[in-house]
């Protein structure tokens, strides 16, 4: 497990050892934690403790802090290998998850929540910079497909059991969340434990690296950061807040946008190799628009819970061709610049996230249609940066201006 081995030599293990193998058992284990947790929270919150708008807002503030500090992970990396960061960030995912219950209080929530974030995010950081140094640029497309896949697969197993056995067997908060992060915690050690340390080709850049050539990445990095957040805050809420969905109605629709997940994020990704980054992130954000708009309409002109459900699920499926996003970076990034890049855009990707949910359940409590219609305005400028992807991204050509005005190398 100490000795690293190189990529080039990586074909020579057995399959299951593998570096590809270790990428998809990483997109098994950690929707285990983080997709229980999600599936429980609202209803958590709202019935043991009494949260409001203002309240979840606040949570979702708190946990989104360690993903605007994940530019730390350059400094860590100094000291501890990416593939070990990961193994490590997913068991304090695991172990923060698993005692969530233990803190049935505003002040206790946002503690517990804090230290899983610096797990997820930390983890992600780190997760999205293997992919792609690991990843050949011509399988990309279709491999992050797959492993989108194999999170929702892995995530269809967690919601199934909670629709299954929450009310057959009264379960309680405490348990399924003792159970979902402890079984992360074990995956991870297990990984940490089981799996050699791989060499990629290209030694990574260990300092912060913002190159202007990239400057539409880290905007539409900002953008997907702001607009997500309002979903991930507020979609979820509004179905137990408006329409009274219990745990299992909640989970049962998790459970559809799950089953559409894992048939379509494969030939999402098969549609990026095909289509090209530029065609499939102008479709997202206009979809994107499109929904977020309607969400509104639910409020200010009475639309019912079938639109409601429905928008949801086309909401997680567009969500999916967020992979584009990944290739169209490593097609125009420097091989060095990976690792110290995803964690500079993670930051960028949760500036808004810090502020945008408190500030955003203020207003929920007032106008819940006019947050969603605010979502609609930011897929809007998604989609007008999106127009500035050339259909051939690479070095050199980042944007369809580069031929115009070259952007310099730093």
């Amino acid at each position: 497990m100490l000795k690293p081995t190189p990529l080039s030599e990586a074909q020579s293990l057995p399959f299951w050892r593998r570096p590809v193998t270790l990428l998809f058992v990483m997109a098994l284990t950690m929707p285990i934690a983080f997709n229980a947790w999600s599936a429980l929270l609202n209803n958590f919150v709202i019935e043991v403790a009494n949260f409001d708008g203002a309240d979840i807002g606040l949570l979702h503030t708190v946990r989104e802090i360690p993903g605007f500090l994940a530019v730390g992970v350059i400094a860590v990396i100094l000291f501890v290998r990416e593939q070990v960061l990961a193994m490590i960030s997913l068991m304090l995912l695991g172990v923060a998850t698993a005692i969530t219950a233990w803190f049935p209080s505003l002040g206790g929530l946002l503690f517990v929540t804090f230290f899983s974030s610096i797990g997820f995010h930390y983890y992600e950081t780190v997760n999205q910079s293997l992919q792609l140094q690991w990843l050949r640029k011509d399988r990309a497309p279709q491999v992050l497909g797959w492993l989108v896949a194999m999170g929702s697969a892995s995530t269809l197993v967690v919601y199934g059991l909670i629709v299954l056995t929450w009310d057959r067997f009264d379960l309680s908060y405490d348990t399924v969340f003792m159970a979902a992060g402890g079984f992360t915690a074990v995956l991870a050690l297990f990984c940490l434990i089981a799996y050699p340390q791989f060499d990629a080709p290209t030694p990574q850049t260990k300092k912060v690296v913002l190159r202007r050539r990239y400057w539409l990445y880290y905007a539409l990095q900002f953008m997907a950061g702001a607009r997500r957040q309002i979903f991930i805050v507020f979609a979820g809420f509004m179905m137990v807040e408006k329409f009274g969905f219990e745990v299992h109605e909640l989970t049962s629709l998790y459970l559809i946008n799950l089953v559409i997940n894992i048939a379509a994020a494969p030939m999402l990704g098969k549609a990026v190799s095909m289509f090209g980054e530029r065609r499939t992130l102008i479709f997202e954000y206009t979809g994107l628009a499109i929904v977020f708009a309607a969400y509104g309409g639910i409020y200010w002109f009475g639309w019912g819970v079938l639109l409601a459900a429905i928008l949801y699920v086309i909401d997680h499926v567009l969500f999916a061709l967020a992979l584009a996003l990944k290739t169209y970076f490593q097609k125009i990034a420097d091989p060095a610049d990976i690792a110290p890049t995803a964690a500079v855009a993670f930051t960028i990707n949760h500036i808004a996230a810090v502020f945008l949910p408190a500030l955003l359940g203020l207003l929920w409590v007032v106008s819940p249609g006019a947050v969603f219609v605010l979502a609609a305005g930011m897929a809007l400028i998604s989609l007008a940066l999106s127009l500035l992807i050339p259909r051939h991204p690479e070095p050199g050509n980042e944007t369809i201006l580069s031929k115009y005005t070259p952007a310099p190398a730093e």
